[in-house]
């Protein structure tokens, strides 16, 4: 029997998910007109009411039950969401309910659907204007479906009074509807661009592989169209009526790339991001489960909407770190797009310019297929790459801008084009320190430094959020005007900037000089539409932009991400330079990208300046096999922590006495030690890595082994299987 349609009478016991914190499903009985499994229910839990799911028969025996409060009006959680929630909560050594508040945090569910005003065409128009008839015009593509002021507003480019104006004399009718409305369908059938001869063939074979499971690397270097490729792919998806799922690394790339799906479909996809507003989340988190939003693009947690067909997932520069959840349930969505699609029966595609090593060796055996375009689209061509040797140029002190750079960047002002100053360095400088006795600047709360925000008058802690005033005195010596900021942030470089080309336009990209998601989309547009001569800019700007006067990229510091012993350090940075560079050239002038460094003989750099992609992955992979490390071995990274060090270390030399578990399956245990953050928000932080074979069951092993050890209570302990970082 297919559990959906199991049902339980009313009184009938059954046993609830909540999304509550618990380690164990809850016994009801099922309301007057009964429940199934996977229903979405209001339960009592205390005095409190609370979200839930109804998940199979009852567990308990116990005699006094309370009953579901209600079963909600949205259609019932299908066992494909639920099996994912179940596997994804295996992989990750989460607790259930939390799972399950990934797949709920849409407000509002309790509620009933709200009513909003709708317009419909009515009689024709007395007068008959340009505007007017670009109003009827959008009711016609939308087969004369009821659309709210701002959906006729965005799509006919005209003005709310155009629409109110209209409903008065009866050209449009107006009506109400419930809030949460299906999204405008989008049409496959309409003509899509032209391609090159290497996109059709990439977009042929992923249309034949549509409707059914398998993963795809669409590698393509920067500017080669991959966007238009993988589009054909959701074309073929929702002609044959399933839903598909744009993953987006970054906000700032929605509002380009919904224009270009609007573009190719006639209308907008359904959008999900913490930029969408509280009414938006919930109308497309109920449309996904009735099937009224055939598109979604979104961030990493688009991936827990109850899609009720889902056929295909598209992660889009699928290396992205931002991919990887680092709080709260540890999770990378790249892979977790791969599993939920393998329950869905649905399509990957996994598109970059610079893949994950992973990625990579996964196409390489055959377990991906892969997809290669080895050429720009149209007449644009790959930009030159050249290193700037700093040893020999001769820098001012408190300067970082090298006068090969700075002649390069002259240039392209003179013939109107704009240049990007990359420095992957938030904030004016990353350290503040006093001359007089050598202090320096530290989070109260965190073992990490205070960066200056020049921008925001505040020095600011990365780690926790905590802000505190400049000082103009030093607090340990007390001497006034002492206090120095030391080496440079994207702020001081947009300072040099101003003062070396007084007379330029100067943008600058960082995330947090943006208050909201859609001030930092004006920019990107501004941008684009060429209202900068000179780009300064932190990794923001490598992820996908597309800046048609932009010909110059200078790298200020290439060594910044060398250094340290991240396992992942040579691949970050291999990553984000070629990204960064590949914003130079994009339309019909040849780019160039100069690469500031100390270490142009550095394997690295080298592999940066010559192009050889995959030179560079057989080396790091070669590498990573002789240690047994990912991907071919399995790391976990366990995180102690508590607000006494002395309890951390215990718990943590406690777990290192006892690691039969994990010698049972090969594994080997290093740590504790303090985490390279050793303090964040007034908690201590101790680690262990787990190291194992790349076969091993490890998360059964793990499980068995931190279950021996009793935590004290406001003690956390969490695992990060696949860790990306080590902080």
């Amino acid at each position: 029997m297919d559990a959906a349609s199991f049902a339980f009478a009313p009184g009938q016991p059954l046993a609830v998910l909540t999304t509550q914190p618990l380690d164990r499903l809850l016994d009801y009985r099922a309301p007057e007109g009964g429940a199934r499994i996977g229903d979405f229910v209001e339960v009592p839990l205390g005095p409190r009411k609370v979200l839930g799911v109804v998940w199979g028969e009852a567990e308990g025996a116990f005699p006094k039950l309370r009953t579901v409060l209600r079963v909600l009006d949205v259609p019932p959680m299908r066992e494909e969401l639920r099996n994912f929630l179940l596997r994804a909560a295996e992989y990750t050594l989460t607790p259930l309910s939390l799972m399950l508040f990934l797949a709920t945090r849409a407000p509002g569910l309790f509620q009933g659907p709200a009513m909003i005003r709708v317009y419909r065409p009515g009689t024709t128009p007395t007068r008959m204007t340009e505007a007017r008839q670009r109003v009827l015009d959008v009711f016609e593509n939308f087969a004369g479906a009821a659309l709210t002021v701002g959906e006729i507003t965005r799509a006919a480019s005209v003005t709310g009074s155009v629409v109110h104006t209209m409903a008065a004399q009866g050209a449009l009718i107006e009506g109400e509807a419930p809030r949460d409305q299906p999204y405008p369908r989008l049409d496959p059938s309409r003509p899509s661009k032209d391609l090159s001869e290497d996109q059709a063939a990439a977009a042929q074979v992923l249309q034949a592989s549509a409707g059914e499971f398998g993963v795809t690397l669409l590698k393509g270097v920067t500017g080669s169209g991959k966007t238009e490729v993988y589009l054909e792919a959701v074309a073929e998806c929702l002609r044959k009526g399933r839903q598909a799922l744009v993953l987006l690394p970054e906000i700032g790339l929605t509002e380009g790339f919904l224009e270009r799906v609007e573009a190719r479909f006639g209308a907008r996809p359904g959008e999900w991001h913490s930029g969408v507003t509280v009414t938006e989340r919930r109308r497309l988190w109920r449309m996904a489960g009735e099937g009224g939003v055939q598109l979604v693009v979104g961030a990493r947690s688009a991936l827990f909407l109850p899609y009720r067909d889902l056929g295909l997932i598209v992660v889009d520069e699928e290396h992205d770190s931002s991919y990887k959840q680092e709080d709260g349930v540890l999770y990378n969505a790249r892979d977790m797009a791969v599993l939920r699609a393998s329950l869905a029966g649905a399509q990957v595609v996994l598109a970059s310019a610079t893949p994950s090593l992973e990625t990579w060796v996964n196409a390489g055996t055959g377990k991906y297929k892969r997809l290669d375009l080895l050429a720009r689209f149209g007449v644009a061509e790959l930009p030159d790459m050249r290193a700037i040797d700093m040893r020999d140029e001769v820098v001012p002190h408190g300067r970082w801008i090298s006068p090969t750079l700075k002649a390069e960047v002259d240039a392209r002002i003179e013939a109107g084009e704009q240049a990007l100053l990359f420095l992957n360095r938030r904030g004016y400088a990353p350290v503040t320190i006093c001359r007089a006795c050598g202090h320096q600047m530290q989070c109260e709360h965190c073992d990490a430094r205070l960066v200056e925000h020049r921008f925001l008058k505040r020095l600011m802690c990365h780690q926790c959020g905590e802000t505190a005033p400049i000082p103009t005195a030093c607090p340990s010596c007390q001497k006034e005007g002492t206090m120095h900021p030391v080496g440079p942030g994207v702020e001081r470089m947009e300072e040099e900037v101003r003062e070396l080309w007084p007379e330029a336009r100067v943008a600058v990209l960082s995330s947090d000089l943006f208050g909201s998601a859609r001030a930092l989309k004006a920019q990107i547009a501004a941008i684009a539409a060429g209202a900068a001569d000179i780009i300064v800019g932190t990794q923001l700007v490598a992820k996908g932009h597309n800046f048609p006067l932009l010909t110059l990229v200078g790298v200020i510091d290439a060594d910044l991400g060398l250094q340290g012993g991240d396992l992942r350090a040579a691949e970050r940075t291999f990553q984000l330079i070629r990204q960064v560079a590949g914003r130079a050239g994009r339309a019909e002038r040849r780019g160039l990208a100069l690469v500031q460094t100390h270490q142009p003989d550095h394997a690295v750099i080298k592999a940066i300046l010559s192009g050889d992609d995959e030179g560079f992955w057989r080396a790091e992979a070669a590498e990573r096999q002789a240690l047994g490390m990912p991907p071919f071995g399995r790391l976990a990274g366990i995180i102690l922590s508590s607000p006494n060090l002395e309890q951390a270390f215990e718990i943590g030399n406690a777990l290192a006495a006892r690691t039969e578990p994990l010698h049972k399956i090969g594994a080997q245990v290093f740590g504790p030690a303090p985490a390279p953050i050793a303090r964040v928000r007034g908690r201590h932080r101790v680690r262990l890595l787990v190291k194992a074979g790349k076969g091993a069951p490890l998360q059964q092993a793990i499980r068995a082994w931190v279950a021996q050890v009793k935590l004290p209570n406001d003690f956390r302990l969490s695992v990060d299987i696949d860790p990306q970082s080590f902080w």
